[in-house]
């Protein structure tokens, strides 16, 4: 009779396909990623890299409108989906990959349909995941803080994608611009644009550092929110609540 070989947990693991392996070709995502303007930009390399993975997936992220304009026309990209749960149900995804971690994005994916839900282990209610994604210091083996860009595209490696460089962010500026960008720009061609503020003070740079490099820089124009003090900057020329459409306009032509 033969002995029954011992089973290597670790070596079994490392055979077991990845999620990412388990999906037929053609399967659809959904990436949930409500809101921040800065988290939106940063979670760019990570579609990147699971779209050259697997370039034969339909990958919908799903946004909220006033942030929506930061992935459109981006080629890793097939669908930008609002955060009503009839959208992504029409979806049909098979896996839901939940990025955001809030209760509301916990909602979305726990009502997607997706047979299969992903998300962060310590994201609160992640009982609700089929699947959950470790510490990124875990995926990545090192033990340090974590760049957000890092945070995001740790979760593709999980899923199945071959550790490499994490690429750059990147956001594609459409052709044409609205009124408030084109107003700016016929005023003068803007050789940088600068924008000073952010969501907390802790975020900011000081205000006369900006203003010493807006300085050195022939025709700097500064972008503003609605909300942000622009006093500091009334020398300048300043664009105030102009659409990110505009933005990434503006940007791509400094």
């Amino acid at each position: 009779m033969r002995r029954a070989s011992k089973i290597n947990p670790e070596r079994e693991s490392l055979e077991m396909p990845s999620l990412l392996e388990r999906l037929p070709s053609g399967s659809r995502i959904a990436v949930i990623r409500l809101r921040s303007l800065g988290d939106c930009v940063l979670t760019t390399p990570a579609l990147a890299l699971l779209k050259e993975n697997r370039p034969d997936l339909r990958v919908a992220v799903v946004v909220e409108d006033r942030f929506r304009a930061i992935f459109e026309g981006n080629p890793d990209i097939d669908e930008i989906l609002p955060p009503r749960i009839s959208e992504i149900m029409r979806w049909r995804p098979r896996l839901a990959l939940n990025l955001h971690g809030g209760t509301r994005s916990m909602a979305l994916t726990a009502a997607s349909g997706a047979g299969i839900r992903v998300g962060f282990g310590h994201h609160r209610h992640s009982f609700l995941y089929s699947a959950k994604i470790p510490r990124a210091q875990e995926i990545l083996g090192e033990e340090r803080p974590v760049h957000t860009a890092e945070h995001i595209a740790s979760a593709m490696f999980w899923l199945g994608v071959p550790r490499k460089e994490i690429p750059r962010a990147r956001l594609i500026a459409g052709d044409g611009v609205g009124k408030s960008a084109d107003a700016a720009r016929k005023s003068a061609c803007a050789t940088a644009v600068l924008h000073p503020f952010a969501s907390e003070p802790a975020k900011t740079w000081p205000a006369d550092r900006f203003v010493e490099i807006a300085k050195q820089l022939p025709d700097s124009l500064f972008i503003a929110g609605p909300n942000d003090d622009t006093s500091p900057f009334k020398d300048f020329r300043v664009l105030i609540g102009a659409p990110l459409a505009d933005v990434k306009m503006l940007i791509s032509q400094a």
